[in-house]
C-alpha cells in the first residue's frame, strides 16, 4: 500500500536545532523525560530514528508493537502521552514528531 505522505503541522516542521541533535536537549532540561512513561519514550525514540527530514513516518501499530514489544492499548497509551506533551502530532496512518516550539513545550 503506498502511503501519501503529507505534512500535518506545517508550521512545526523540525529543523536541526543549535546543539546539533535531532533529540532536543529540552527533553531533559525542561524535563519531559519525567512526564512519560518509558514506552513513550521508546516510541518516542523509534520515530524520531525513523522520521524523514519533516518528521514524518507512517510505521503500523502491528510494527510499532512487535519492534516495543507493546500490546496495542500500551501503544495507543504511550502515543496518547506522545500527542498530550506536544511532542507529536497522529492522523492515522502519519506521525509527525513536533518541533520543540509550540505550545506543548514550556518556554
Amino acid at each position: 500500500m503506498k502511503i501519501n505522505k503529507r505534512v500535518l503541522c506545517p508550521e512545526r516542521l523540525r529543523r536541526i536545532p543549535g546543539q546539533f541533535s535531532w533529540i532536543d536537549q529540552r527533553l531533559v532540561r525542561d524535563r519531559y523525560l519525567q512526564r512519560c512513561d518509558h514506552a513513550a519514550l521508546a516510541l518516542y525514540l523509534v520515530l524520531i530514528t525513523v522520521a524523514d527530514a519533516e518528521g514524518l513516518s507512517y510505521y503500523s501499530d502491528a510494527s510499532l508493537e512487535r519492534m516495543l514489544n507493546l500490546d496495542h492499548p500500551q501503544l495507543l497509551h504511550a502515543r496518547r502521552q506522545l500527542v498530550q506533551a506536544g511532542l507529536l502530532v497522529y492522523e492515522h496512518p502519519l506521525y509527525q514528531v513536533l518541533s520543540a516550539s509550540g505550545s506543548g513545550w514550556a518556554q
